[in-house]
């Protein structure tokens, strides 16, 4: 009888033993981001399989009995997770618990919601196309409070404010987009606070919202290269739109062509074959909603989220007659007050 107790015992804690190197193991695909749709009140047993199933861990059996040693309580939606996170960093992930890691991303100014999507993904903090379709989604647009001066935006784009976050790994991703946009509103709530004037002559002139303001500080923010720039090419602009004796008012920004590639990718025909460059086809393209060539007047919204140099850029944009640019190298441009001056700096 001894002996038997003894033999369980052994095999008791040798089990033990092989499940907590189990659990601390890397998974089988290090590297690779999975995604596992986590069905409401999973459990530990169909977490195991769903795991297995996606090549995450090399063993049902023990994932699921180290799931059932080390309950949770899962979160039910889409989770994403690397390949080689260990069971125990799995159990974390899908509980979305306190203690799983955390990392810092950081999104540089002029970044679309496309590219911030990739980034997000590669750090394991969100999926792409999950992202995506929360930063479209209207009833977060509409919950968040975000909208245009006449008609619902489509999409989070130009909301999403470009600094350094740090999130948790696998997170929701209205969560991340909450973060963004909070971050967004309390920049420009200052930056409105320093520029009131500036803003309510937008409003009287010209009927600008606040979006409208950072559609133009994108293009300003993908255009310019160098800060002292920035408020010329916002004059540029608005003095296009302004001016009585220019028309049609064409703002003819490239970068704003190339948006509705990435937008729209399928629906486009220039957009075919789209590898980041704006083609002369691109501009000409009347199916191109974004493109400033074919259509007057700002974009249909912001081709990118602009920093707060540039949105200061529109608010208090360089006294200037300039018309047009063109870019001469070193991310510089040569400014022209008319076509003739803008025809001979393009031939230099």
């Amino acid at each position: 009888m001894i002996v038997a107790l003894c033999a369980l015992l052994i095999a008791v804690l040798g089990g033990g033993v092989y499940l907590a190197r189990f659990a601390e193991a890397e998974g089988p695909l290090a590297g690779s981001a999975l995604e596992i749709d986590v069905p409401e009140g999973a459990s530990s047993s169909e977490i195991a399989a769903l795991l297995h199933d996606q090549g995450a861990v090399s063993s049902r059996a023990l994932m699921a009995a180290y799931l059932w040693l080390s309950p949770r309580t899962f979160a039910p939606g889409n989770h994403l997770v690397d390949g080689g996170a260990t069971p125990r960093e799995l159990s974390q992930l899908l509980a979305r618990s306190d203690g799983r890691p955390k990392v810092k991303v950081t999104i540089p100014e002029g970044f679309t919601m496309f590219a911030i999507a990739e980034r997000l993904e590669k750090l394991r903090i969100v999926s792409r196309a999950e992202f995506l379709r929360i930063a479209r989604d209207p009833q977060q647009l509409k919950r968040l409070e975000l909208q245009g001066t006449t008609k619902p935006i489509e999409s989070a784009e130009g909301y999403l404010f470009p600094a350094t976050y740090e999130f948790p790994k696998n997170c929701e991703p209205v969560s991340v987009l909450e973060r963004m946009v909070r971050e967004s509103n309390r920049r420009w709530t200052r930056i409105a606070e320093d520029h009131e004037p500036a803003l309510l002559a937008l409003q009287n002139e010209l009927g600008w919202s606040r979006f409208e303001i950072l559609t133009l500080a994108s293009l300003v923010e993908k255009e310019a290269a160098v800060d002292d720039e920035r408020p010329i090419i916002a004059s540029v602009f608005l003095n296009r739109l302004t001016r009585d004796s220019f028309t049609p008012k064409l703002l003819q920004s490239d970068p704003s062509s190339a948006y509705d590639c990435l937008r729209r990718p399928t629906e486009v025909p220039s957009c075919k074959g789209f590898d980041g460059k704006v083609t002369p086809a691109m501009n000409r393209d009347k199916l191109n909603q974004y493109s400033t060539y074919t259509n007057v007047g700002l974009p249909p919204g912001p081709i990118a989220n602009p920093g707060e140099r540039s949105l200061r850029a529109v608010l208090a944009p360089a006294h200037t007659d300039y018309l047009f640019f063109v870019a001469k190298g070193g991310g510089r441009h040569t400014f022209s007050e008319s076509l003739a001056e803008h025809d001979k700096a393009i031939k230099r």
